[in-house]
């Protein structure tokens, strides 16, 4: 008997917002070998009680999503359920999307053009133990480790009426840091953080920490690695 044969069907948790995107993944992995797919989540919030509620082997992330997203959601199953592992399957593979996702836990990262046979590796990649990261983001990576560090950078007058500490507060957001972490950084509560993040998401009119990412970059508040 082969190997394939021999190893169990990974049980694997689909999170995606958008109906028609998560129904057609589930669709295509019933019809790949070496997957069961034991539930589908909506957002952040209901992948992470999935997942307190079926402990599947892995959960396919997406990152843009409300209310809790894809970033916020792997570090939350990362810290309470270690016996699963995250695979990011998003549209994106920018900086901004990819590092934070890593930072928080996901062993693997794919974009949603990726086939069948590089799902199923992904997968049981990161049950091995291996990284389960397409090419492209490899090379990414790469990059990344072999450029300086990204250095804060902030303006003189903070953007779109943030408060010093709002900037300071996005700014390790974009460093990939979670509430907690943040918490113990600027020696404050969790909640304290949390009502910053508010504030600085209502002036802003970001939705996601994805976002806030992206806005702390083009706002220069944390500089890109140098390719």
């Amino acid at each position: 008997m082969t190997e394939t044969a021999e190893r169990k069907p990974a049980r694997v948790v689909v999170a995606d917002d958008q109906t028609v995107v998560r129904e057609g993944i589930v669709m295509l992995l019933g019809l790949l070998s070496g997957i069961e797919v034991v539930g589908a989540a909506g957002d952040g919030d209901e992948a992470v009680r999935l997942v307190a509620e079926l402990a599947p082997d892995v959960v396919l992330m997406d990152l843009r999503m409300p209310r809790c997203d894809g970033v916020e959601a792997t570090r939350r199953i990362r810290a309470e359920h270690p016996g699963t592992q995250v695979v990011v399957l998003t549209t994106y593979a920018d900086d901004a999307s990819l590092f934070p996702a890593l930072q928080a836990g996901a062993r693997g990262y794919l974009t949603k053009d990726a086939g069948g046979d590089e799902i199923v590796r992904a997968v049981h990649s990161v049950l091995s133990g291996d990284a389960g990261l397409s090419p492209r983001v490899q090379g990414r990576l790469l990059d990344r480790l072999s450029a300086p560090e990204p250095e804060p950078v902030a303006p003189a007058t903070p953007p779109d009426g943030l408060t010093a500490r709002e900037t300071e507060v996005l700014t390790l957001i974009a460093e990939g840091l979670s509430n907690q972490e943040i918490a113990r950084r600027l020696q404050v509560s969790t909640a304290t953080v949390k009502t910053h993040i508010n504030n600085m998401f209502t002036k802003t009119g970001l939705k996601d920490r994805a976002q806030a990412v992206r806005y702390a970059f083009a706002k220069g508040l944390v500089r890109p690695p140098t390719r």
